[in-house]
């Protein structure tokens, strides 16, 4: 008998327990009370300097999103994630609260893999296609777009176009500036020799710069790097070539 009773107040205190549990825990994003503390986190911050732990709690300040001094039922992690990602230089974020009253703000950084300058303004396009503003002060060596590029076209052929240089060490270290007179007449601009390539649109550059590199293997090395000051890859299974 003794040892049913003990069972079952056992039982009582582990459902107990789990009830506990459930209350506090049933939202991790939850905090308990009053927020005491905003905790930010920049996972990337050693290789990407584009936001600063000051910069996100103005932010969140700005968009009447700051949880410090807030009660519990006051604050929404998820409108405070969503502020977040509204920021252009912000990829990722996540809010967790902690039932000492803390907000935990873990937040990763956009990669930028090409600038643009055109008309309409200068911009990063990141890793992903979308667009990233430049950050004053902050050195990002990547390949340059410039001329008649509207947003469109640099996040969806020219985004395209950079990711294949950028996973291919010979034409990202090759390529200086890519210049665009219009989307069926595209020029790179090479960091090696006094010429311009001529690719016409973006159609099959794998292709063309198949040909190009055959042409600096086997063509290059005879004639010199300045030998020529243009270099159209527009004609299918063509070279066309002007000298200086």
């Amino acid at each position: 008998m003794i040892k049913k009773i003990l069972f079952i107040l056992f039982a009582v205190l582990i459902v107990g327990y789990l009830a506990a549990v459930l209350f506090f825990f049933k939202d991790r994003k939850g905090v308990a009370g009053v927020c005491k503390q905003v905790e930010v986190v920049i996972t990337d911050s050693l290789e990407r300097h584009f936001i600063t732990q000051k910069d996100v709690i103005e932010y969140l300040k700005k968009t009447n999103q700051y949880p410090a001094g807030k009660k519990s039922e006051e604050i929404n992690t998820q409108l405070i994630e969503n502020a977040l990602l509204k920021n252009e230089i912000i990829e990722k974020a996540e809010v967790t609260g902690t039932i000492s009253g803390k907000i935990i703000i873990v937040i990763s950084q956009k990669m930028p893999i090409l600038r643009i300058f055109s008309p309409s303004g200068s911009y990063f396009v990141d890793e992903k296609g979308q667009t990233m503003p430049v950050v004053q002060g902050q050195a990002i060596y990547v390949p340059v777009a410039t001329g008649a590029i509207d947003k469109d076209f640099a996040t969806t052929e020219l985004y395209k176009f950079a990711l294949f240089l950028q996973s291919n060490d010979f034409w990202n270290d090759l390529t200086e500036q890519i210049y665009v007179r219009s989307k069926n007449d595209v020029e790179i601009i090479p960091r090696v020799g006094r010429h311009r390539i001529l690719l016409g649109s973006l159609d099959d550059y794998e292709d063309k710069l198949g040909r190009l590199k055959l042409f600096y293997e086997q063509v290059v090395p005879k004639m010199g790097w300045d030998k020529y000051s243009v270099i159209s890859l527009k004609y299918r299974n063509q070279i066309v070539c002007t000298k200086k």
